[in-house]
């Protein structure tokens, strides 16, 4: 008999182990999960989760009847901590030890830890898990100092959720601006501006140097010596790929495991999914890794056909969102090296997508509740289409005519 086993339970693992199903795997498939819940998604936790408007169960990708009528044996709140892609095992938390036909390295990603002192206070939290929410949940309350450190969209989100419940949020930014490093100048001044006019305030060029207080935290303070005071601190500081298992498997690692188009690592067998994981682009025509749930799903499913015997190749055209106040933000591609920025739209009503061009290609796209310009977006960048910038501009051409 052969069996599958995925290690990590985010969007990844549970998507792979749907798939292998859908492909027809009749082997054992076994999915380990650190976290001693059902695999759930990560989105709603700094946005619905976040400000209660979503309970646990709709957070769960599947329920846990799925699992049982699939055959998929769950281990959850265990623990993989040696992989052996010569003897096809993994070694568990608990002692036990399994063997595989197959592996798939989900493991996903973990916040950057700042090493600040003053880190280990209470009311100083990451945001990464359903505790680590539920434990900013039991600290939040109206008229309550947050200080959020880091201007990215994760940051930014719990912001939203923060000031709409009535809290008093700062954000320092050490950057120059919200968001400098995954978008255009353009589109951090529409953001600050938005985040601005709901009462955040934000503080670019700052950097939190100590956090204060005793048993709780009661300020941080900055590089400069300023002091914020805060009641409770968020960090949110980017993430990591998570990929000591795979180094200490001698598996090859590079800003993530290494992977080619079919999501195969170094070793036989052992395949890599999702955040973890640096894959080749034939649409960038280089390599990269990926922080996001398409990438996680669509790479699941490319690993659980090549798994099944066929011949699948990861191809997707990267693209991402974020959900800010009734802000839906969709992007497309990256806009890194665009020499023309084309607006649809109106900033004002906050409806418009900003297009952005290299050589008279469309490469990236930002679109702000634009839907309908978001799912031309992604048909443009993956066509590598040249488009009249007057025509993207002008509403009065149908976007899908530009196709």
């Amino acid at each position: 008999m052969t069996r599958t086993v995925v290690i990590g339970g985010g969007h990844a693992g549970a998507q792979v182990v749907a798939s292998l199903r859908q492909e027809g795997y009749e082997g054992e498939v076994v999915l380990i999960c650190e976290e001693p819940v059902l695999p759930y998604q990560r989105p709603p936790l700094s946005k619905a989760y976040l400000a209660g408007e979503q309970p646990l169960e709709r957070t769960l990708l599947r329920p846990e009847k799925f699992y049982a009528d699939k055959g998929i044996e769950l281990k959850l709140g265990i623990r993989v901590d040696s992989i052996d892609p010569k003897a096809k095992t993994v070694a568990l938390s608990n002692g036990d030890t399994l063997d595989w036909t197959h592996l798939v390295i989900a493991t996903g990603s973990h916040v950057r830890r700042l090493p600040l002192p003053g880190v280990e206070l209470q009311g100083v939290h990451y945001l990464r898990t359903l505790a680590d929410v539920d434990g900013i949940r039991a600290d939040m309350g109206e008229g309550k100092r947050l200080v959020i450190v880091g201007g990215g969209y994760i940051g930014l989100e719990v912001a939203a959720v923060a000031v709409q419940a009535g809290l008093d949020v700062t954000v320092l930014e050490m950057e120059q601006r919200i968001l400098q490093r995954v978008t255009t100048p353009a589109m951090s001044e529409y953001y600050h501006g938005v985040h601005t006019k709901a009462g955040v305030k934000i503080h670019c060029g700052a950097a939190a140097s100590e956090l204060l207080g005793s048993e709780r935290v009661t300020g941080v303070k900055c590089t400069d010596g300023s002091e914020l005071p805060a009641d409770l601190v968020i960090i949110g500081a980017g993430i990591l790929p998570t990929t000591e298992l795979a180094e200490a498997a001698g598996l090859d690692v590079d800003n993530g495991i290494l992977v080619d188009d079919h999501c195969r690592t170094s070793a036989a067998d052992v395949y890599a999914i999702g955040d973890c994981t640096n894959h080749p682009s034939a649409l960038l025509e280089r390599r990269l890794r990926l922080e996001s749930v398409p990438n996680a799903m669509d790479q699941a499913r490319v690993a659980a056909a090549n798994i099944c015997g066929k011949d699948k190749v990861y191809d997707a055209v990267p693209w991402f969102w974020s959900d800010q106040y009734d802000l839906k933000l969709q992007m497309v591609g990256f806009s890194s090296g665009a020499d023309v920025e084309v607006v649809r739209g109106d900033p004002e009503a906050n409806a418009f997508a900003r297009f952005y061009l290299r050589d008279g290609v469309v490469i990236a796209v930002d679109a702000v509740n634009s839907p309908r310009e978001f799912m031309a977006a992604k048909q443009l960048v993956a066509d590598k289409a040249r488009v009249d910038p007057t025509q993207l501009a002008d509403e009065s051409v149908a976007i899908k005519d530009l196709l």
